[in-house]
């Protein structure tokens, strides 16, 4: 029977929740109050994009060689896996590793985002504590958040947002103990960075703490801790390594997780069995096999980055431009409107807003010496002479 007035009619969701168990069909109060990580991610090919810290030309040609030999048969079956561990550990021999890795030593993720989730899964309960600092990669939280943990967020210290080591050192030995410590080194978005031999003496002065270090963009400093580490004396120190920042390889999502083989065992049990697929697979084979392309990638960034600190410095903005292939600039501007007018001119910058002690910066990418030209000169005109 329909109604007698049409506009009376009830709201089809609140018919589904009269015919559907929501009760039973909720998920754990923890996801449910969640406020899911996200970035704007669509729209942005044909843009020069300085927002994600990608690699901003691409991947080995070599790469884009295997995967267009990848064959019919490879993409029917399930990924295989075998010798991609070894071919990681043999490009990382060029570091000067003190102690050899085992295959057992290396974890493979989709990207590593997948694999921060699942050392949240693998080691965080409700009512552990996850000390971190503010500002840092946002992912942390909400995969804290959806293990019911507690949240510490240490902020860096002074303009210059030096690594607030004493805090650490002080929350790391009070209790309750941290169940899990980590530090993204370089950071990102300050680029603050804590030497090595600290970062192993952190994890050795908590030995019931998982200290993981999150080195996404170590090749833009050099300060890696798995030249010195011996993951044997060190079984709680976890280092993660990408192929996205600066092999180009972020639109295939692969990561990798380096440690005690213990853990990492652990760590692996809580993903899939074949969550990389077959051309991420591919392609990191041929990108490890291509470390002089790599190479040459971060020595122009390493360039771009002092052209583009020397203009920063001489305009007398606000800016702090430390490790990492990115920098933060305080625009005279609202951030909100030079970001949009940016965009605009076809070019991507990332906002800052509501980040603890960045309100009011955008933070750029560094990508080669021309692009950065290219952005200055729409700066130019969209900052100093609007």
């Amino acid at each position: 029977m329909q109604p007698a007035n049409p506009s009376e009619a009830a709201d089809p969701s609140e018919a589904d929740d009269a015919k559907l168990p929501w009760g039973a069909l909720a998920a754990r109060p923890e996801v449910e109050h969640l406020k899911a990580y996200s970035a704007p991610l669509e729209g942005r090919r044909d843009l020069l994009r300085l927002d994600f810290n990608e690699n901003t030309i691409g991947p080995s040609p070599r790469v884009v060689e295997a995967l267009r030999g990848i064959s019919a048969e490879q993409i029917a079956i399930y990924p295989e896996y075998d010798g991609l561990r070894e071919a990681l550990i043999a490009n990382l021999s060029g570091i000067g590793l003190r102690t050899p890795l085992d295959p057992a030593q290396v974890g493979l993720f989709n990207g590593v985002d997948a694999a921060i989730h699942a050392i949240f899964h693998a080691y965080g309960e409700a009512g552990d504590r996850l000390l971190t600092t503010a500002p840092t990669f946002g992912y942390y939280t909400p995969c804290a958040q959806m293990q019911g943990m507690e949240i510490l967020a240490l902020p860096y210290e002074g303009g210059h947002f030096d690594f607030p080591l004493g805090a650490i050192q002080q929350t790391l030995s009070a209790e309750p103990r941290p169940r899990l410590l980590l530090i993204c080194n370089p950071n990102n978005p300050t680029g603050t960075r804590l030497a090595p031999e600290r970062l192993i003496e952190l994890a050795t002065a908590a030995p019931g703490t998982l200290v993981v270090v999150d080195e996404l963009y170590e090749a833009f400093t050099g300060d890696s801790v798995l030249p010195l580490v011996d993951f044997a004396a060190t079984p709680n120190l976890l280092v993660l390594r990408s192929l996205a920042k600066t092999a180009g390889l972020a639109g295939l999502r692969i990561g990798f997780a380096i440690g005690n083989a213990d853990v990492v065992d652990r760590v692996s049990r809580v993903t899939g069995p074949y969550d990389i697929n077959s051309f991420a697979v591919t392609a990191a084979f041929a990108s490890l096999a291509d470390q002089a392309y790599v190479d040459s990638y971060v020595a122009e960034v390493l360039q771009a980055r002092d052209w583009i600190r020397g203009r920063l410095e001489v305009s007398g903005l606000r800016h702090h431009c430390e490790g990492g292939n990115y920098f933060l600039v305080w625009p005279d501007a609202a951030a909100a409107r030079v970001e949009s007018e940016l965009r605009q001119a076809g070019i991507l910058v990332r906002s800052m807003q509501g980040k603890t002690l960045l309100d009011g910066s955008l933070r750029v990418s560094i990508g080669t010496t021309a692009q950065m030209q290219r952005f200055w000169q729409a700066w130019d005109r969209v900052v100093v002479h609007r």
